[in-house]
């Protein structure tokens, strides 16, 4: 099996702290799918590795994982794995 990445644009809810300083807090989905961020690690600019495209890059911690989440202008995305043959 080998797992590939694809660009993933995602609904992020957020916090905005009375610095400016963006929290994000939530993770939807096409799907309408939830995930709960759980800690924000590191914040930093950056491009993917992965996929194409970068802005400020997010550490977080869902469920006990930790994976990237991206600013790019006025849109979040992630690096959504698929897994072929």
């Amino acid at each position: 099996m080998k797992v590939q990445c694809r660009k993933e644009y995602v609904s992020v809810n957020l916090d905005v702290d009375q610095n400016g300083g963006v929290h994000p807090r939530f993770i939807r989905w096409t799907n309408g799918r939830i995930y709960q961020i759980d800690q924000l690690k590191y914040k930093c600019r950056a491009a993917s590795s992965r996929v194409s495209g970068g802005g400020i890059r997010y550490t977080v911690m869902i469920h006990g994982k930790e994976t990237f989440l991206f600013s790019e202008g006025n849109k979040w995305f992630v690096e959504a794995k698929e897994v072929s043959q």
